[in-house]
């Protein structure tokens, strides 16, 4: 554990600046592609819209977050066990192979686009590593009234990091080189890992003869692979369907991953040293700030993907914006979130170490809430300033939330198990955030699978397309006008026939394969869809501000302050119990005639019998504050 003396003041902040870094990067990486897909595509010769590919271009979105999600907690007890600065060192060195691999994709068509997704999966091994372990150093390096504000500054990294991701892709989008997407990582991870290998030191003693869990490993990684899957391929068409939810291999993914889980959960009460150490779910901070961490990440997971299709593929076409100016553009028009990120995410880490994180985190949340709700008043073809405040209001609360909250969860375990507590609670911020890009994907897909045919043929007829090509048109797949808004397509262009443009009017013609005919078409059905994604953001905003208000009062653990050990209850009365059989014995050196021999031994005695109460003493404030 550290001790006071190891924290020097200049160490703390090498430990901040470098962390920052690494979470800066991966999280920014996180989103880069999301903007800058559409010029990736055309650099390796890939029509997402053609050949059933929707599914691996998910894949090479997620790809990242699944490695990532999956390897976490597996990182952070390894971290426990092996020392946290040397496997964050590996984690950078992985991470910068990742992005060399990605520039240098050779492969064209669907080769090129499953060497993108294996490297990226690279890149994702070494984000885990990352992201495991940088709150651990963190809280090792900081003392407790510090933490806060260390950790609101590196999760201002990791939220607002996924921010500039979606500005910094949009300009290398509007370079037309699509390999600079993942160079761009390269340099930093140089640095950071030569960085890190010559400035971060151990601060805590690790633990011996600790064994690794094999079966736990499996299991969960079984687990969320397979649920996974199961999410991605059940927003896929199926048959006659527009979504594969009953697709038998969906629900097989679906309900194997839960049994998976649910075995996982069973193993770690029954190994030596378990990977998921299910005891600190009786720490209540820790407990109720991971559930509010869960709720928060299904609440925005989802969002940026969402708010990015709404603008590159509807508002800024309806705005006269080229679809290769639209990446630059839709990342600029998301900058008031990472704004209100910046604004109140220090502020909040620094007054939650003085007054406790249940008040900022909670307000936080309820203000995201809020958000929401403004959000629901916007028509799909809105005004631009009142979509920037109410961004600006989400972020907001998203920074108020993310730093009291993280600082609580951390400050709340003993020093021992810091590496798999980081692990854990990225572990359900990266699980909510997969899980919430399902579940906005099928509620928006839902909401264009009910209003899409009617709008095309209505939009179709109007233009004066003939009846027996319309009924065709008006069954484009909802997955597939979804991505073509994603990705800046085109499909009236994609999909009318020459010959049949050419029964049209000039006017007609030119219309229906414009920029505008398409998004104006999508538009409206689409808001039935991401209306009901919002409400369901709402309530899960509300969800976690409740976790948040139940979590207890301030409370920080400090071991350097304690005990290298605590004595386990069972020895302290074993102990009492030959402290008064040995007073009872050396009773007679109470006697003013007593010998120095007797007397010494009951003075051996009663100082036993002391310790054993001074122990007990020391420990149940502690463990009345765990509980609290």
């Amino acid at each position: 554990m550290p001790s006071s003396s190891s924290r020097s003041a200049s160490y703390k902040w090498i430990a901040l600046s470098n962390t920052t870094l690494g979470i800066l990067m991966a999280s920014i990486n996180g989103t880069i592609l999301i903007i800058a897909l559409p010029v990736v595509f055309q650099g390796i010769q890939v029509d997402p819209l053609n050949g059933g590919q929707t599914s691996l271009l998910l894949w090479v979105l997620l790809g990242f977050n699944v490695a990532t999600t999956v390897l976490l907690v597996t990182f952070g007890r390894l971290s426990d066990m092996y020392g946290r600065v040397r496997l964050y060192n590996l984690g950078f060195l992985i991470f910068t192979i990742g992005s060399v691999l990605l520039s240098l994709t050779w492969g064209k068509g669907l080769n090129g686009e499953i060497q993108l997704i294996v490297f990226r999966i690279v890149q994702g091994i070494g984000g885990a590593f990352l992201f495991s372990n940088s709150a651990a150093i963190l809280t090792d390096a900081f003392p407790g009234n510090q933490r806060g504000l260390a950790l609101g500054l590196n999760q201002i990294a990791g939220i607002g990091g996924g921010v500039i991701g979606l500005v910094v892709g949009g300009l290398l989008a509007a370079s037309g080189h699509w390999r600079w997407v993942f160079l761009v990582n390269v340099p930093i991870g140089i640095a950071g890992t030569i960085w890190a290998y010559v400035a971060l030191k151990e601060l805590t003693t690790r633990p011996k003869k600790q064994k690794i869990d094999i079966w736990g490993n499996l299991t969960l990684a079984g687990g969320i692979t397979i649920l996974m899957l199961g999410l991605t391929y059940g927003i896929m068409p199926y048959g006659n369907h527009a979504m594969g939810w009953t697709n038998p291999w969906v629900l097989a993914g679906l309900i194997g991953g839960v049994v998976l889980l649910g075995i996982f959960c069973w193993v770690e009460t029954l190994v030596e040293d378990p990977m998921f150490h299910l005891h600190l779910f009786r720490i209540r901070a820790f407990t109720f700030g991971n559930l509010s961490s869960f709720f928060s990440a299904l609440a925005r997971g989802g969002l940026q993907f969402m708010l990015i299709i709404w603008l590159q593929g509807i508002w800024l076409p309806l705005h006269g914006v080229s679809y290769t100016d639209t990446p630059l553009q839709a990342g600029i028009d998301t900058l008031p979130q990472m704004v209100g990120f910046l604004v109140a995410g220090p502020i909040s880490g620094y007054l939650s170490d003085r007054f406790g994180a249940r008040l900022f985190a909670t307000g936080g949340m309820v203000l995201s809430a809020i958000g929401f709700l403004l959000l629901l008043t916007l028509p799909f073809n809105f005004t631009y300033w009142p979509f920037a405040i109410y961004l600006f209001i989400i972020g907001c609360g998203m920074g108020l939330f993310a730093s009291p909250n993280s600082a609580a969860i951390m400050n709340s375990v003993p020093a021992r198990y810091r590496g798999v507590a980081s692990g854990m609670r990225a572990t359900f911020m990266n699980a909510g955030q997969m899980m919430s890009m399902g579940i906005f994907f099928s509620i928006v897909i839902s909401g264009l699978a009910a209003h899409l045919p009617h709008a095309l043929t209505v939009g179709l007829s109007g233009m004066g397309v003939p009846a027996q090509f319309v009924a065709a048109f008006s069954k484009l797949p909802p997955t597939a006008a979804l991505f073509a808004a994603l990705l800046g397509y085109n499909p009236m262009q994609h999909l009318i026939p020459a010959q049949i443009l050419h029964l049209l009017s000039p006017h007609n013609a030119s219309v229906l394969v414009g920029t505008r005919f398409f998004p104006q078409l999508i538009g409206p059905p689409f808001m039935h869809g991401l209306a009901d994604a919002f409400w369901i953001s709402f309530g899960l905003s509300v969800a976690a501000a409740l976790a948040s208000l139940l979590r207890g009062k301030h409370f920080v653990l400090e071991e350097e302050d304690q005990a290298p050990a605590q004595v386990p209850a069972d020895t302290l009365r074993q102990l009492q119990v030959v402290g008064l059989l040995a007073a009872w014995h050396a009773r007679q050196g109470a006697s003013p005639q007593a010998s120095e021999l007797d007397r010494q031994r009951l003075h051996r005695a009663l100082s036993l019998l002391r310790t054993v109460a001074a122990e007990k003493a020391k420990q149940q404030p502690q463990e009345q504050s765990l509980g609290s």
